[in-house]
């Protein structure tokens, strides 16, 4: 893989598809028909994801994909949440949803097309994937699908496909002039990374657990650094599959509990799809991820009430692809995290909680 990236660099992602056989024509409309149907709002990319998964286990970042996707649509619908309303103004919220939705966007029509050709490559029994430049997808990922279609490496597929989501992103997003002015550089986004609101929750069932769900997960410290998010991918990918009973609970979850956008979903003693409170009320009703008693519960809406789907414009052109040395995040990384996070996530919400009290006590 290192001797083809290296006579890669340089070369284009993309190109025409004038010249190709009528069937890889109708192949590649299929792929973008069917990729563009499915990525109208966060909970039709998440359970194709999940779908995806269920039908081709061997790619793991389908499922670690769809976790993580959960946790997006989550952060989507805080935005309309009882806190996060008190804490920010409309425009700030619609800037913030706006840029989730983006990356969201932007990673699922980059990756589902491979997808779809890895299905298509089964079904024929022969290697398509010659095709991904004609989808734009970059030339990393040629070399890396190619290799996988040989040896039949999940654990490096998954790592490369964390290392090219996130590079994909980095100047379409997070170096976006627009997106760094509205979001990146906004004092509440900072805020919100010095109060770790940036967790990354597994929610699978377990019976004797308040609610019938515990969580495991992990921080974002600084969304900024494409190392850090690159680093964080690696470490969730060995927390979601190197512990064959954690997956499968967390597996087992994500099936029974299909994905709405509403943190009801894993933790429904503490949320409701309904807004239980008055408007307008200040309540102090958290202690320790336990409810005080005849307290409401926090809302948190449904996506499909809280955000109208989005026409995105097509994807910016170009590929990331310039240094062959990136192979080196594949490495194994053999640094065992505990996943230990329900602690630090019921404290983020009593401060998010306090945070709001406060603001909403100050402006009366």
């Amino acid at each position: 893989m290192k001797n083809q990236l290296k006579k890669k660099e340089g070369t284009p992602s993309s190109c025409e598809s004038a010249a190709l056989p009528s069937k890889d024509k109708m192949l590649l409309e299929q792929i973008k028909a069917q990729t563009a149907a499915l990525n109208l709002n966060n909970v039709t990319r998440t359970m194709a994801y999940l779908n995806f998964y269920l039908h081709y286990p061997e790619i793991h970042w389908a499922f670690l994909g769809h976790v993580v996707s959960r946790n997006g649509g989550w952060n989507m619908t805080d935005l309309k949440g009882e806190l996060l309303v008190k804490l920010l103004n409309k425009r700030r919220r619609e800037d913030y949803f706006l840029f989730l939705e983006r990356g969201n966007w932007l990673i699922f029509q980059d990756i589902y097309p491979q997808f779809l050709l890895y299905a298509e490559s089964v079904k024929q029994n022969r290697n398509l994937f010659y095709l991904l430049p004609y989808l734009h997808v970059s030339v990393f990922m040629e070399v890396v699908w190619n290799d996988f279609w040989n040896r039949g490496d999940s654990y490096t597929l998954a790592i490369a496909q964390v290392i090219n989501e996130q590079s994909y992103l980095e100047k379409r997003v997070v170096k976006n002039p627009v997106y760094q002015e509205k979001v990146l550089f906004t004092f509440e986004f900072l805020l919100q990374e010095l109060l770790s609101f940036n967790h990354i929750l597994f929610p699978y069932s377990e019976p004797d657990h308040e609610g019938g769900t515990a969580l495991v997960g992990m921080t974002l410290d600084y969304f900024g650094s494409l190392h850090e998010r690159i680093v964080l991918g690696k470490h969730l990918y060995r927390l979601l599959f190197s512990d064959q009973r954690l997956w499968r609970k967390v597996l087992g979850w994500c099936i029974a509990q299909p994905h709405t956008g509403s943190r009801k979903d894993y933790w429904p003693h503490l949320f409701n799809d309904v807004h239980e409170g008055l408007p307008g009320t200040i309540y102090k009703r958290l202690k320790k991820c336990q409810l005080k008693k005849g307290f409401p519960r926090f809302y948190s809406p449904r996506l499909e009430f809280a955000w109208k789907n989005v026409v995105q414009e097509d994807a910016e052109e170009g590929d990331w692809f310039n240094r062959w040395d990136v192979i080196y995040y594949l490495e194994k990384d053999h640094e065992k995290k505990s996943g230990d996070i329900e602690d630090d996530y019921c404290e983020t919400l009593e401060n998010l909680e306090f945070a709001a009290s406060a603001k909403t006590a100050f402006s009366k």
